[in-house]
């Protein structure tokens, strides 16, 4: 006999601002439960996760937590105000019972020490810190939204380890189809306020929900029933994508098949962008580069060669070095040695992580046209801004939107609105995926399938890698790049491993040379100001930080050089295995923090 569910929602309902977001919304969670909640942005599945946490009270509907059962939920957005420390943080989430040194194993194992200030923390910190704090008790129920957000490769595997092993019952939210084929083994679906059940995890729900349209929409014909031209594109659109998208991934792996073989792609695609005129046939070309800083080899020895029309994807761990890599590579930044030759006739369209080419000030509109009219050129041809946006799953009422307004996710699709409205036949995609939901993902990866120009993608979303790109450049560690036919998944094949956490040296204060700091001041969206108080502090304290991770990093090694640990205490052995490979990312990603903000502290005559 199954066990009674210990957490149900039934008939839920809530509304905001007059407009239902959540209409009839049924969840039920047994010991153990491996589930996903699915829908579209903006679908209410963050309030869902919350109305299931206790958090939020729905205008109707019925919710019941089995007596004794402990549930954690981890936001978006954690809140640390009242915490001195990250350890203090983590520590909040444990109960009396609890396991007092896991919070602390939690901490170092995802790269922090617990002696962070919790208002100091970058977004990828934050994200680590909370997601300690909820996995420290190991509670009956985990409620996680978004948790690989901000992470890197290593970060994520060691995460999906982790929840594989708890004992715990998961309801994820993610935007990762690699993480939740490999977690859920039931998908709830919240789509139009209404949630749908099926009983296969991630991996079998697009196949079903598509099966689910047809069939909707065989029973709408039948019924005469029209349906609004944007419903249309937004509920159904998803389907003729997803279809379109298998021939792509078709055409994506006769790609690698000649890649492997070392010919020339060939073949015509059609457009849904901007074309440029075509670039000459070698795009880039890199020989023996190399570039340091101190005693870190971020490059050393690099020959690479881009063809017209290649797919290239950079992948390693933060502090690898990948946006450096690219600066290298686009030339914004001279290497130290060896030569870059970009080729001829190259229109370059760069997308960062920053997104900083957005005025808050602006409206949607604004930012596609320039403030001039109501039309894009697109492929050639004018388009009227509305229609294009739609293409983005914009709705014609955010036309006028400020972008202050916007959602990440809305602000990064506006963004690859832009770029790929702009002429270019090099397009520069640093984590374009960010923030982006499962629909604008299959949409990207169609504009991107129809780009007749040459692409260059750093992402850690391993799925997409894999249906982008057409071979990979990875990170083996100090300065070595080796470039591998096919995806991720082909990549990790081939090499018989995945992403490690880096490691390397501390790197050695120097001063950055001319070309660096006007490579710094040219940057989008770099600062041209001079250090606020908190990166002030933040240069000042780095150093110490720096030095504490290397005390600690020096005694695991001492820990681990004994010979005889692993026969007499294996789990001691694994534990402080995998908390050297954190402390040691955490080491590269303070280290490039110092020589980010030394170089802005220099760039801006401090």
């Amino acid at each position: 006999m199954a066990a009674p569910p210990l957490l149900t929602l039934q008939d839920v309902a809530l509304t905001f601002g007059g407009t239902p977001l959540i209409e009839r919304a049924e969840i039920a969670i047994a010991p153990g439960e491996r589930a996903c909640l699915v829908g579209r942005n903006g679908s209410g599945k963050s309030t869902l996760l919350r109305i299931a946490a206790g958090l939020i009270e729905p205008d109707r509907g019925a919710r019941f937590v089995q007596p004794g059962t402990t549930i954690r939920y981890l936001a978006q957005e954690p809140d640390f105000s009242g915490f001195e420390t990250v350890l203090a943080f983590a520590e909040a989430g444990l109960a009396p019972g609890d396991d007092p040194h896991r919070a602390r194993y939690l901490l170092e194992s995802l790269g922090l020490t617990g002696e962070e200030d919790p208002r100091r923390l970058s977004g990828g910190e934050g994200r680590r810190a909370a997601l300690a704090q909820a996995l420290a008790p190991e509670p009956d129920i985990l409620l996680l939204d978004e948790p690989t957000n901000h992470l890197d490769l290593p970060a994520i595997e060691w995460l999906e380890a982790e929840l594989r092993g708890t004992r715990s019952a998961l309801v994820l939210i993610s935007h990762d189809r690699r993480f939740l084929s490999a977690l859920s083994r039931a998908t709830i679906w919240l789509d139009r306020g209404v949630t749908r059940r099926i009983e296969q995890g991630f991996s079998g729900f697009e196949a079903w929900r598509d099966a689910f349209f047809e069939e909707e929409e065989r029973d709408r014909h039948k019924l005469d029933r029209k349906i609004a031209a944007e419903e249309d594109w937004l509920r159904y659109g998803v389907t003729a994508r997803r279809k379109r998208n298998v021939r792509r991934l078709g055409n994506l792996h006769a790609l690698r098949q000649q890649r492997r073989e070392d010919r020339r792609p060939v073949g015509t695609v059609s457009m849904t962008s901007t074309e440029a005129e075509s670039s000459g046939t070698i795009v880039v070309e890199a020989r023996n580069v190399a570039k340091s800083y101190g005693a870190r080899r971020i490059v050393d020895g690099l020959s690479l060669r881009v063809a017209r029309g290649d797919r290239l994807g950079i992948v390693g761990a933060n502090g690898a070095g990948k946006t450096t890599l690219v600066n290298l590579l686009t030339g914004k930044l001279e290497p130290d040695s060896g030569s870059v030759q970009l080729g001829t006739n190259l229109r370059m369209m760069l997308l960062d992580q920053t997104r900083a080419v957005l005025e808050p000030g602006q409206t949607v509109t604004e930012v596609l046209t320039g403030g001039r009219g109501d039309t894009v050129s697109v492929g050639g041809e004018s388009r009227h801004v509305i229609g294009y946006l739609k293409d983005f799953l914009f709705t014609p009422e955010q036309a006028r939107t400020p972008v202050s307004v916007l959602s990440g996710g809305e602000r990064n699709r506006l963004l690859i609105a832009k770029a790929l409205a702009q002429p270019s036949n090099l397009l520069v995609l640093d984590e374009p995926t960010n923030d982006l939901d499962l629909e604008t993902l299959d949409l990207l990866q169609e504009m991107l399938g129809d780009y007749a120009g040459t692409l260059i993608l750093v992402s850690h979303d391993r799925d997409f890698l894999d249906r982008v790109v057409g071979s990979v450049l990875v990170s083996e560690g100090e300065g070595r790049w080796i470039e591998y036919a096919g995806g991720y998944t082909d990549m990790v094949a081939q090499r018989g491993a995945g992403i490690q956490a880096r490691t390397g040296p501390k790197p050695e204060p120097r001063k950055a040379s001319l070309r660096e700091r006007q490579a710094v001041q040219e940057a989008p969206g770099a600062a041209r100001a001079k250090l606020g108080f908190k990166e002030q502090h933040e240069l000042k304290t780095l150093p110490a930080r720096i030095e504490k991770l290397e005390g600690a990093i020096a005694k695991l090694r001492e820990i681990l050089a004994d010979p005889n640990l692993y026969a007499r205490d294996p789990a001691r052995f694994e534990k402080a295995s995998a908390t050297l490979v954190d402390a040691e990312s955490e080491l590269a990603v303070a280290e490039e923090r110092w020589l980010t903000l030394e170089m802005q502290r220099e760039a801006s005559g401090a």
